[in-house]
């Protein structure tokens, strides 16, 4: 969807003065408007990735922060011309820094947080504030204002819905002027914060921009595994609302699941299980352990012990080992295998393929085999399948756009964590080895 933004045009304003304009904003060009009596939604968005690349000029400007097709296709090229592994997903935050490496001085127009996205903006925030660190360290803050409503097609009447504010700098800069984002927050509507990059980034500014009880969106694909689930477990026992991007990039594999045993012939195999493997693309574990966790917590399993596997010599990535205790005192056998793959997804530690062994005691064992694409699963089908009775399905998987999911979040309203994530997210964190 195309990004838009109406009304009142950008306008740069200094810093002191963002709140007195905004006031004189509402009260004269858009006079008559009240705005949208909905939320805030404040966003982290360094765009590191574009940046960098726009400045060694792999792709042309202006860096707009959103998805772009032409980003992605110059990135996974990149991959390669930087010397990382094959499997490295575009938007891991490692090509980025590999990219800031090279030579290049390319500059562009910076739009970013100026521009709505259309499938947030149906939503109608009644303000939208986006933090634009430079990669230039010691560029001095800037800030800019607007108005904006969705366009007539989307729902938009006419009138200015909210207002959206962009400040752009060096992160020592805008370190410097994070008082200036309480007075634009307010607490008379409820507040989203979106950081929209890797949890490796200053603890310091997502403490500054997320108390709670603001609601906070990660992705917890972008970091160093363990930073990523200790940031949310901590969150979540501290009662935030928690949003996690990638765990719900993992809802078309738990609703696959969910069919696969839905005949009631297959129902009492569940409580029959003795083994789970889960493939993972590249070396980014997390994915993987948020669907064993969701899966050992659904089925009352306890876990016994973990471990980490070594790679084997000339491929793969090793991977984790699990035992857990199934209610009835039977031991279920885990492994999760980070995988080289050819063309990864989008974002780091993509699933390639689930395979669940159910020995139930009255009928022949069922193996079941969940693949992201055909041919993905050979690994998981070898190792006697034969004796077994086979069910084997396609996942299809949706378009990994952030934008959208951000939409669907805000639409649901979510103003407490999804209690299923917030059993997983503890769980998958102990699966992951010292």
């Amino acid at each position: 969807m195309a990004a838009q933004l109406t009304l009142q045009a950008p306008q740069e304003v200094p810093p002191s003065e963002v709140s007195p304009y905004l006031d004189r904003l509402w009260q004269g060009a858009l006079e008559g408007s009240t705005g949208a009596a909905t939320f805030t939604l404040l966003v982290w968005e360094p765009s590191w990735l574009e940046q960098q690349m726009v400045r060694t000029g792999l792709v042309e400007g202006p860096i707009r922060g959103l998805d772009r097709d032409d980003v992605m296709a110059a990135a996974r090229q990149a991959v390669s011309d930087c010397g990382l592994p094959f499997s490295t997903a575009p938007c891991d935050p490692r090509l980025a820094w590999a990219l800031g490496q090279r030579p290049g001085d390319r500059h562009a127009v910076d739009l970013r947080g100026q521009f709505v996205e259309s499938a947030i903006s149906v939503h109608r925030p009644r303000r939208l504030i986006t933090l634009a660190p430079t990669i230039d360290a010691g560029r001095p803050l800037e800030t800019m204002v607007a108005a904006y409503c969705p366009l007539p097609e989307e729902g938009g009447a006419g009138d200015a819905c909210g207002d959206a504010v962009v400040l752009r700098g060096g992160i020592g800069a805008l370190q410097q002027n994070l008082h200036l984002i309480q007075p634009l927050v307010g607490t008379e509507l409820p507040c989203w914060v979106w950081w929209n990059s890797s949890l490796d980034e200053p603890h310091d500014m997502l403490e500054a921009l997320a108390p709670i009880p603001r609601r906070l969106v990660i992705d917890t694909s972008l970091g160093e595994p363990r930073r990523c689930l200790e940031v949310m477990v901590e969150r979540i026992r501290a009662g935030q609302a928690v949003n996690d991007l990638n765990w719900l990039r993992l809802r078309s594999w738990r609703e696959s699941l969910a069919m696969v045993f839905d005949p009631p012939s297959r129902r009492d195999a569940l409580a029959h299980v003795v083994q789970l493997d889960i493939d993972v693309e590249g070396d980014h574990p997390v994915k993987g352990l948020l669907l064993a966790a969701w899966i050992a917590d659904r089925l009352g399993w306890h876990l016994v012990a973990s471990s980490a596997i070594p790679p084997e010599p000339g491929g793969g990535y090793g991977g984790i080992a699990a035992e857990f205790e199934r209610g009835d005192g039977a031991c279920v056998r885990f492994r999760l295998m980070t995988v080289p793959v050819g063309v990864p997804k989008q974002h780091p530690g993509a699933i390639v393929g689930l395979r669940l062994i159910c020995e139930p005691l009255s009928r022949p064992a069922l193996c079941v085999i969940l693949c992201s694409e055909s041919g993905g699963c050979m690994r998981l089908e070898s190792g006697g399948m034969a004796s077994m009775e086979l069910a084997e399905e396609l996942v299809p998987l949706p378009e990994e756009n952030e934008e959208m999911e951000m939409a669907r979040l805000l639409a649901g309203g979510h103003d407490s964590t999804n209690p299923l994530l917030a059993a997983a997210a503890p769980l998958a964190a102990e699966l992951l080895p010292d």
